[in-house]
């Protein structure tokens, strides 16, 4: 799948020589074999691989949505108040300006001097419903209203309980919620996902933690991984695993560390590789807790894995279709499915700032 110019090139990963060669011609996807799986941490039924890569790059320039929004440079609404955030077109609309809100739909609007970098999973809660953002993409610069492209992850109440959007801090929907939005992109699926996900964090729950919360009367998604009993359910697992990450890269900065690879009992579940250990660390106390959701819903078993296993996993982008989405001059959003898993890879293309920002795969 990746095409190669006929060259040899010698990378150092970690101490490690790799050598790739090539034929044909290069594409912008970064070769897999740039990555390499260390040692795993474990802690309950989660396993965290640490990647480290042979380059990095300057992501200084970009804005998480988080930062957006605390700062107010970042407003994200309801498709039916776009009217007042056009900036330089007044006269002209969206086509779906008019047509009041929708589930799928919410409008962003980057007031920042700043590309804004957006993740599929990112939770936005607030108006009509809670959403999920459903891919990874780029946002220019001041930019006018664009639509979001979300998934409602709170199926049952359609009343705006305020206008003003927030991102729930450290929230990034679980693994298995992620994937329906990114890869089954079905609103049904997403609200089934989010259904099995509550029911099961119900039955992990013991009847006197069950009358302490409120996880079975909210169809919120949002609302149940932010509650206090679920949330100290999370942290047990998640806590562990954050220390010794973060003391990790502390270490491996010089190293590159980019990302992870996932298992859950033993099963590899997800990657996440970014363009620079900042990025990584920008987004990982989101991550972490992602990863621990999913973990702290999966039952307990017996589970091998190893870093050999995780770094064949990485290696594996052949796919048999790709699907690209380009807007020229800001990023390219690739979309990879392979025999049994999907990634996605989301290059920036924007002056001096053209490389990949982040890759997801996930097995399928």
């Amino acid at each position: 799948m990746i095409r190669r110019r006929s060259i040899m090139i010698l990378l150092a990963v970690a101490g490690a020589a790799v050598l790739l060669l090539g034929s044909d011609q290069i594409d912008s996807r970064p070769a897999a074999v740039g990555y390499k799986v260390l040692p795993p941490i474990r802690h309950a039924n989660l396993t965290i691989f640490p990647v480290v890569a042979t380059s990095s790059h300057d992501t200084r320039s970009f804005l998480s949505l988080d930062e957006g929004l605390r700062s107010g440079e970042v407003v994200v609404t309801e498709s039916d108040s776009v009217r007042p955030l056009i900036r330089r077109r007044p006269n002209t609309f969206p086509p779906y300006a008019n047509g009041g809100a929708r589930v799928n739909q919410l409008l962003l609007v980057n007031n920042s001097t700043r590309p804004l970098l957006l993740l599929a999973g990112e939770i936005v809660t607030g108006g009509k419903q809670d959403r999920v953002i459903a891919k990874d993409r780029l946002v220019p610069p001041e930019s006018d209203p664009i639509d979001l492209g979300v998934f409602c992850v709170e199926p049952g109440r359609w009343l705006g309980t305020s206008t003003k959007f927030n991102s729930v801090s450290g929230a990034l929907a679980a693994p298995s919620v992620r994937a329906k939005a990114m890869a089954d992109k079905d609103q049904e699926k997403v609200w089934s996902e989010v259904r099995r996900n509550q029911a099961q964090v119900i039955a992990q729950l013991s009847s006197q933690a069950r009358e302490t919360t409120a996880v079975e009367s909210t169809s919120s998604y949002a609302r149940v991984i932010a509650d206090g009993v679920v949330q100290q359910r999370i942290d047990s697992i998640a806590a562990p695993i954050d220390a010794s990450y973060r003391g990790l890269m502390k270490q491996l900065r010089a190293h590159n560390a980019v990302g992870v690879v996932v298992a859950v009992n033993g099963e590899l579940i997800w990657a996440d590789l970014f363009a620079s250990t900042d990025l990584l660390e920008k987004y990982w106390p989101k991550l972490v807790r992602s990863y621990a959701a999913e973990a702290m819903v999966t039952p307990e078993k017996a589970y091998t894995n190893d870093a050999k296993s995780a770094q064949a996993f990485l290696e594996n982008l052949e796919g048999r279709r790709e699907v690209s989405e380009t807007e020229p001059g800001l990023y390219r959003h690739t979309e990879i499915s392979g025999e049994d898993f999907k990634a996605f890879e989301l290059t920036s293309l924007l002056p001096k700032l053209g490389f990949d920002l982040h890759i997801a795969k996930m097995a399928d």
